[in-house]
């Protein structure tokens, strides 16, 4: 297969991804891990070292087992190059109570590591603050394999999957922590509304889509 059949059949894979399961939860946690490796947020957020890798893949799982996949719309292509994870607006918004926070608490010291927990909980705080109240889907994560990037298959994933929100009628919602990704989300209909980074942090730019419906109306 040549390189220009290659892409085109990944592209199909991407514009026709099938729904996650709890099976395919480390699969996607280590695509996200490697795709978000380098992102600014996440490397402001991240313990740096050979350690990141793993703290990465361990929150992208707990992320995947516990929220994304029981509660919400996990769109996979078959081939596993790029994933998206979306939460509807009647997904919970926190994973539990107090004691189930508590149980977070290591996992975060692996992913940020002590110097850098501050970060992550200012980072965490800002996001909750800016979290919209109206009812909308929430595009919590995509990303495609680090070695699959530039070859459109986000945009690709992203349009397949925006379809199935304007089916249920309601807004969506991402915040953007790569610059890079701007105009990949513009095209998809989102329009920037501010940065809510905490100060010294990267951006991180709320967008928001409004509600269209199925038929483009």
């Amino acid at each position: 297969m040549s390189d220009e059949q290659d892409r085109h059949a990944r592209l199909d894979a991407a514009a026709h991804p099938r729904r996650a399961t709890m099976d395919d939860a480390r699969t996607i946690a280590r695509l996200f891990a490697a795709a978000f490796a380098a992102d600014p947020v996440m490397d402001w957020i991240a313990r740096p070292g050979p350690k990141r890798a793993t703290g990465l893949e361990r929150f992208f799982y707990w992320l995947l087992q516990r929220r994304a996949i029981p509660f919400g719309h996990v769109w996979m292509a078959q081939d596993a190059s790029v994933a998206a994870a979306w939460l509807p607006p009647e997904a919970p918004a926190s994973p539990g109570g107090f004691f189930d926070q508590m149980k977070l608490i290591p996992m975060f010291v692996r992913l940020c590591g002590f110097p850098r927990l501050g970060r992550g909980s200012a980072m965490g705080d800002a996001m909750e603050k800016s979290h919209p109240h109206e009812p909308h889907f929430y595009l919590a994560f995509i990303a495609a394999a680090p070695r699959f990037q530039g070859m459109g298959l986000g945009g690709t994933l992203l349009d397949a999957t925006i379809r199935k929100v304007d089916e249920a009628g309601v807004p969506a919602y991402l915040e953007n922590s790569n610059p890079k990704n701007t105009r990949l989300y513009e095209r998809a209909g989102f329009v920037a509304r501010k940065n809510i980074s905490p100060p010294d942090a990267p951006p991180l730019i709320a967008m928001w889509r409004e509600r269209r419906v199925a038929n483009g109306e």
